[in-house]
C-alpha cells in the first residue's frame, strides 16, 4: 500500500486492512516502519472523525466506584465526611481543588477529567452549569 493521508472512509478501511496485514512485521523492518506510520495516520483520522470526549466528572466518579466495587464511604478519605460525599455525588456542591488532588493521587484518577466543569443542582433540584 502506498502511504498517503487518510481522507475518506474508503481510505480508512484500506489503512485498517493494511495494518492487519502488517501486524506481525518483524521489529525495525521496513514493514514495521510502514505499520508505525499507518498507525499515526489512522490515529489522526480517528481524532478528527471519531472524537472521544472526556466524561462528566461526577459520572466518571460513579463509573469508577461501580467498576472498582467502591462504596460512598470509600471516597471519604478523599472528599470528606459522608454528608460531603453525598453532596458531591448528588451535585449539590462542586469538587474542590483539594478533593481533586486527593482523588487523583489516592485513586489514581486523571485530574484533567475531574477538574472539568459540570452541572450542579439548585434548590429547586434543577441542574445548572457550575
Amino acid at each position: 500500500m502506498q502511504l498517503k493521508l487518510i481522507r475518506t472512509k474508503k481510505d480508512y478501511r484500506a489503512a485498517l486492512a493494511e495494518i492487519d496485514r502488517l501486524w506481525d512485521a518483524p521489529a525495525k523492518s521496513p514493514a514495521a516502519d510502514q505499520l508505525d506510520i499507518l498507525t499515526l495516520l489512522i490515529e489522526q483520522y480517528e481524532r478528527e472523525h471519531f472524537p472521544i470526549f472526556d466524561p462528566d466528572p461526577i459520572d466518571f466518579l460513579n463509573h469508577v466506584m461501580e467498576a472498582r466495587g467502591l462504596a460512598r464511604r470509600d471516597l471519604e478519605p478523599y472528599i470528606g465526611p459522608r454528608g460531603r460525599v453525598s453532596d458531591i455525588l448528588n451535585r449539590v456542591r462542586p469538587l474542590t481543588l483539594e478533593m481533586i488532588r486527593k482523588l487523583a493521587e489516592g485513586l489514581n484518577l486523571p485530574a484533567d477529567v475531574l477538574i472539568r466543569p459540570y452541572p450542579l443542582r439548585q434548590a429547586n433540584d434543577e441542574l445548572v452549569a457550575a
